[in-house]
């Protein structure tokens, strides 16, 4: 994996889901590492969500999912085993060896229910074993129901209960010390004696059994069980649960946060029943949804910030060294690229380049050469969109990048990677479609590199080539004439054997920046 997302959202619940969600919807890289052991997976299904009454658990994730692949989000089933803070964002180790990077962190993990010992409870949990009125009382109403003292909630539960049913029982069990008179006042029963074992017969519980070997026939248990938060892997932040306190007694525990989940960790953020224990699903949703937008917005905040730096002071000391260098020494060589390369753990975005996508959405996928393709993220989309492709860099660094990217995106086989200089290598076949973005070389490679690049497109084919716009210097870019390029210095290459030839500048938006920047753009159909 070794890759850096915007944000990383673990667990993947109505919470981490959600949140993911929204910061797809606004464009941001996003990875859902999920477990796969949702509290709510022995319910049979979800209530009190609007739109969504009685989806099962599981359908509802797998909703959330596609929802979330819709708009370009990641999930991955694993568990999360640590989390370390650095001065570029968190880098998380997962089960399988392989880590990650994110600028942001959403934490969404959920609960572990801390079950009484009681033979045969936990393997009827959430289903006719229950702890919340509001999630499962519909489904039981008008049966009779038992009630296990626990803990200081007894007398509220049974209550709650109550609403429900005329017939409800309470189990003294391991906290007998509670207030009898708004129980009995509501006709509710008070059994004596721990509980040892819950009775059923065709998969359905028929009865509660006493340590005394009494049965009290029942169809329903409830149980207000402590639940413990999944979060132990936040320990090296110097994150520790705090306790749930009811009337003087821990039912609980929550990840502090303030009410948008921000914690004390900057960047670091939760959601649901992680820091809320009585969230409902539809809660935890509501709740992940103002996490992931709280998260964007600060990500936004800090961008703003990074711009206006960039803007006020375009060239540091350092800038204008690296810049001077440049100059002197232009670093279009072979080993100057691969020191860049290895340099850092990725030099592009990924991305495919904006003029690439505008011009071959619209083309019949065929075989396509792409020529300086760098970490290969255009060769990887040309393949995504049914494409053959051929990829040619001189770096072997940059090349074995794109190979395992676009072998971990499933579309390795529909690629040809070639390690080879531009100015020497010469294309054996024809190409439907033959790109090249920002080949900036000398003036003489260039001028036979373009030519080769001509020649290689096929009879109806189509040659995009891409550049930085000479004029446009204001991004800080080296000035270095004979690198640079016009669309119609490129034009006026071509023969007469093309159909149509369009040069022309076009603004994008710069990558990681609120800029407009000018490309240089040829697009040419061969006759």
């Amino acid at each position: 994996m070794d890759e850096k997302y915007d944000v990383v959202v673990v667990g993947g619940g109505a919470a981490g889901l959600s949140g993911a969600v929204a910061l797809a919807r606004s464009r941001r890289s996003v990875l859902v590492v999920d477990s796969g052991e949702p509290r709510n997976a022995p319910a049979g299904h979800v209530h009190n969500y609007l739109g969504r009454e009685s989806t099962p658990p599981a359908e509802l994730l797998s909703l959330g999912r596609a929802e979330l692949a819709g708009y370009g989000g990641e999930v991955v089933a694993q568990t999360v085993t640590s989390i370390a803070k650095g001065d570029n964002g968190f880098e998380l180790s997962l089960a399988d060896g392989r880590r990650t990077g994110a600028r942001r962190v959403l934490v969404a993990t959920g609960l572990v229910d801390e079950l009484p010992e009681v033979a045969g409870l936990a393997a009827r949990w959430g289903r006719d074993v229950l702890h919340c009125p509001y999630c499962h009382g519909w489904e039981v109403r008008d049966r009779a129901i038992g009630v296990l003292s626990t803990g200081p909630m007894t007398v509220h539960q049974a209550l709650m209960w109550r609403q429900l049913t005329d017939d409800v029982v309470v189990f003294r069990h391991t906290h007998g010390d509670f207030d009898e008179a708004p129980l009995l006042a509501r006709g509710i029963r008070i059994v004596d004696g721990v509980v040892a074992a819950i009775e059923a017969e065709d998969d359905q519980l028929t009865g509660v059994r006493l340590e005394s070997g009494e049965v009290v026939a029942r169809e329903a248990l409830a149980v207000a069980a402590p639940a413990r938060t999944r979060a132990d892997f936040l320990a090296p932040l110097g994150i520790e649960p705090e306790p749930v306190e009811f009337n003087g007694f821990v039912i609980g525990t929550r990840v502090p946060a303030d009410a948008a989940g921000r914690t004390s960790v900057p960047g670091l953020w939760v959601a649901g029943n992680v820091t809320d224990m009585r969230a409902q699903v539809v809660v935890s949703a509501a709740a992940g949804l103002m996490a992931g937008a709280a998260i964007n917005g600060e990500l936004v905040e800090e961008e703003a910030a990074e711009a206006v730096r960039q803007r006020e002071t375009p060239f540091s000391h350092e800038m204008e060294r690296e810049v001077a260098r440049a100059n002197e020494h232009p670093p279009f060589d072979r080993g100057s690229w691969e020191e860049r390369y290895r340099s850092r753990d990725e030099m592009w975005s990924g991305r495919p380049n904006d003029q690439l996508v505008t011009e071959a959405s619209g083309l019949e996928p065929g075989h396509a050469l792409d020529a300086g393709c760098g970490e290969g993220g255009d060769a990887i989309w040309l393949a995504q969109q049914g494409w053959r492709v051929t990829a040619v860099d001189f770096s072997t660094t940059a090349i074995e990048r794109g190979r395992a990217q676009a072998a971990k995106l499933g579309v390795g086989e529909r690629i040809t990677w070639v390690a080879a200089d531009l100015g020497e290598w010469v294309p054996e076949s024809k190409f439907d479609l033959v790109t090249t973005h920002f080949l900036h070389i000398p003036s003489a490679a260039r001028t036979v590199a373009f030519a080769r690049l001509a020649d290689a497109v096929a009879p109806g084919g189509t040659l995009l080539v891409v550049g930085h716009d000479p004029a446009d210097l204001h991004a800080g870019r080296p000035h270095m004439p004979d690198m640079m390029f016009t669309a119609e210095e490129v034009a006026k290459t071509l023969d007469r054997s093309w159909a149509s030839v369009a040069a022309e500048v076009r603004e994008r938006a710069a990558v990681g920046a609120e800029t407009v920047v000018r490309d240089t753009v040829l697009v040419a159909r061969k006759g």
